[in-house]
């Protein structure tokens, strides 16, 4: 496997008038050319500013970061972190892209598709205009837009939501990236939509052998295509191992209770879906002990108070799969194999 991408413990801190937000605490993850890793959490969780990290889109004036995120390209390893403004120019959409959250306002209405796909292309390559506008009409046609020579005259407004996310995916691949971020790559858009996208990247990522790092918190998408998971809350990883690992030996209570607040996504759960009881703890003032501990349905079986007093590490309990939890790993096991055996709903 070629490497592609090294995060290695990253921290992501917004100093306010309140305090520090301790938006990513320590956050590892690496990503193989051709492989798909997710990072799933809910709202709040530090998912995407880990992936704005990655690109160096965070106002450097009013984040702290702290830590390693090594690109690898073809010249060698750019730490985004440390490197300056111009060294990250060269590196956004030739060596890393994003797909962003929401199609609909991610385009401006006033130019054409072209002139947008253009100009992305244009700031990497210093092609001509006419060079431009053929490289436009080959990624439309990529994508699955019909008529692009058509089309690549037309503005967003003439686009559904579906087509609108396609040419956001032919504007990130425009350049040929070896690292694809895509945050939310679906939110908006219907089911059926939905899974024309996800075929599509998957098209994609085969064609360019590109590392996709997949953001979102559908549990659906992610069994849908990732290869690997890093389950997020409250900042920190609790979690992460193949799609198998999470979705029927997930060892991370946090894990556990996300599961089984979704339908299954095989269909076998016959319970009642259960949401996590609480809130997410204040990133300004995290708990001393497990940032999960007052929601967790686990907590009263740890013997002590370390749940209270300790912050659990990141440990590997299985070969490639990582918990973070303080309750023996027989007892984990225990409650992860029956809550597969009711397919999600235990």
């Amino acid at each position: 496997m070629t490497r592609l991408l090294d995060i290695n413990d990253l921290h992501v801190t917004f100093p306010t008038e309140d305090g520090d937000v301790r938006a990513v605490d320590g956050i590892s993850l690496t990503l193989d050319a051709g492989e798909t890793v997710a990072i799933v959490g809910e709202s709040g969780s530090g998912k995407t500013v880990t992936s704005l990290s990655v690109l160096g889109l965070h106002n450097r004036k009013r984040t702290r970061l702290n830590g390693e995120i090594l690109v690898h390209t073809e010249a060698g390893a750019v730490d985004v972190v440390s490197c300056n403004d111009e060294e990250l120019r060269k590196l956004r959409g030739s060596a890393v892209a994003m797909i962003f959250q929401d199609p609909m306002s991610s385009l401006h209405p006033y130019y054409s598709i072209g002139n947008q796909l253009a100009e992305a292309y244009r700031v990497v390559s210093k092609a001509s205009k006419s060079d431009a506008l053929k490289r436009c009409v080959e990624m439309l046609d990529l994508v699955g837009i019909p008529e692009p020579q058509k089309r690549v005259k037309e503005y967003p407004h003439q686009f559904s939501g579906g087509m609108r996310q396609r040419v956001m995916i032919a504007m990130a691949l425009i350049n040929n990236p070896r690292i694809l971020i895509a945050d939310e790559p679906t939110t908006a858009l219907d089911v059926t939509v939905q899974a024309q996208i996800l075929s599509l990247l998957k098209e994609l990522q085969r064609e360019f052998n590109m590392g996709i790092l997949l953001i979102t918190h559908d549990l659906g998408v992610v069994a849908e295509v990732a290869d690997r998971v890093n389950v997020m809350y409250a900042g920190k990883v609790v979690e992460r191992g193949s799609v198998d690992d999470i979705y029927y030996r997930p060892l991370a209570p946090y894990t556990m209770g996300l599961l089984s607040s979704i339908p299954s996504v095989y269909g076998k759960g016959t319970g009642r879906l259960s949401a996590i009881p609480g809130q997410p703890p204040s990133l300004i003032s995290l708990p001393e002990g497990c940032s999960f501990a007052s929601r967790c349905s686990f907590a009263s079986q740890v013997v002590g108070a370390s749940c209270a007093t300790d912050a659990p590490h990141l440990i590997e309990d299985e070969p490639g799969h990582f918990a973070r939890c303080h309750l023996a790993l027989a007892d984990r096991r225990t409650a992860g194999a029956k809550f597969a055996a009711k397919g999600g709903n235990a």
